[in-house]
């Protein structure tokens, strides 16, 4: 097999500052993604975002990734977390998706329904699935960081179909 490499290169301008803001996003809303709410607890209370930019990355070992940024107010909780949850939204639970897209708020306040694992990460009542984390690593990746975490717990509720975020809003397949 043969891999090519392209040789194209971008403008000075555009390589130095990338595509401008709105493009970027632009782009991005013409891609179906799968959306999950993310939780954790560090020893401070439970704290959850929604996200979309889960990620398989090895199956040996069983590694995912997602991004979170550095300024949200989860971001503090999940860097100190050594554990976390990702749970996977129904396609019926777009309200629960946008309770943990919003700032400023008790995200497990009523009706939000949750419970601690065990191990006492706190995971969400409800949702389609869930996978049990160990974060490995943090990587820097511009204005956000990538939690690369090894996967040490699973469980699905087969049969649900998945929410997903297309073009600014929740569809369903």
């Amino acid at each position: 097999m043969t891999v090519t490499v392209s040789s194209y290169r971008a403008p000075a301008a555009a390589a130095a500052t990338g595509v401008a803001p709105d493009r970027f996003k632009q782009a991005f809303r013409r891609y179906p993604a799968g959306v999950v709410v993310v939780t954790a607890d560090a020893g401070h209370g439970p704290v959850g975002f929604t996200a979309t930019s889960l990620s398989s990355l090895s199956l040996d070992p069983p590694l995912v990734s997602f991004g979170i940024g550095t300024t949200t107010s989860s971001w503090p909780h999940i860097e100190r977390a050594r554990t976390s949850v990702v749970n996977f939204l129904g396609a019926e639970q777009h309200s629960l998706a946008t309770t943990f897209a919003t700032s400023g708020i008790d995200r497990f306040a009523a009706p939000t329904r949750w419970r601690r694992l065990p191990e006492g990460e706190p995971v969400l009542e409800g949702v389609a699935g869930w996978l049990r984390l160990e974060t490995e690593q943090l990587v820097p990746a511009g204005d956000h960081r990538i939690v690369i975490a090894r996967v040490v717990d699973a469980w699905l509720d087969e049969g649900r179909s998945p929410l997903l975020f297309h073009d600014g809003s929740y569809h369903s397949l």
